[in-house]
């Protein structure tokens, strides 16, 4: 973005402040992102259109795109002003190994070895995710952990069916998608991630849905089963209110 960026010949070097940062391997439907963007004097501001159409000839190469601008105030924080995130996670259900991954689904979701979970224990374990609690149980240990809270608020927690993408040319295979949704102001590292592993656990039986609770009450990261946080591959951050 910085890179694109430098070719609209600012005054000022730009700096992008990003909302929500992601590990590698995980999706963003949407994010945002704000900048402060001085030009040479005589030149007038950028409107909107033609800085969405600028940053996108020169974000050519790379896989992202600019989806929309706005101007806002001196004191908005892509980071800082955010009202909520939502993260979704995708499972594909009915495959018992990683080779019988659709191709075009493949880096876009996670088939759990077994191929089946009980999902309505999954549900009912996700309940307990809900509301604010202590997730130190739930988030990966990093240079920033001293200094994090680990108080979260977690405004939604669904597990729903999806449609996997050119589903219907498969449907005779008998494979499932389902989606995992999490909303909250803010997340701790990682901590997507992890709560769906320890579903997932749930799924497969390795853990009961209360034991989501106790996890919590713990609040010990190294309480957490080991290999229980799910793939990047399934994650996408699908979008930042204001």
């Amino acid at each position: 973005l910085q890179k694109a960026a430098r070719n609209l010949k600012p005054v000022v070097p730009i700096k992008f402040h990003i909302s929500s940062r992601t590990d590698s391997g995980v999706h963003a439907l949407c994010n945002a992102a704000h900048l402060d963007i001085q030009r040479a004097p005589g030149k007038p501001a950028f409107q909107e259109r033609e800085l969405i159409r600028g940053l996108n000839h020169h974000l050519k190469s790379e896989p992202i795109r600019i989806l929309s601008a706005y101007r806002v105030t001196s004191d908005f924080h892509a980071r800082f002003s955010a009202l909520s995130r939502t993260y979704i996670y995708r499972l594909l259900l009915g495959c018992a190994r990683w080779s019988e991954v659709p191709v075009f689904e493949r880096d876009l979701c996670w088939a759990p070895p077994g191929g089946y979970l009980d999902v309505p224990a999954m549900q009912d374990a996700a309940r307990f995710l809900l509301g604010t609690h202590d997730f130190s149980t739930f988030r990966s240990l990093n240079s920033e952990t001293p200094f994090q809270s680990p108080i979260r608020t977690i405004v939604q927690a669904e597990i729903q069916p999806s449609s996997g993408f050119l589903a219907h040319h498969y449907e005779s295979r008998g494979l499932e998608f389902w989606e995992l949704k999490f909303r909250s102001k803010s997340f701790l590292y990682r901590q997507v991630r992890r709560m769906v592993g320890a579903l997932v656990a749930v799924g497969q039986g390795k853990l009961t849905p209360h034991q989501i609770k106790e996890l919590l009450e713990l609040r010990d990261a190294r309480a957490l089963p080991p290999h229980a946080m799910a793939p990047p591959a399934g994650l996408f951050l699908k979008c930042v209110e204001y």
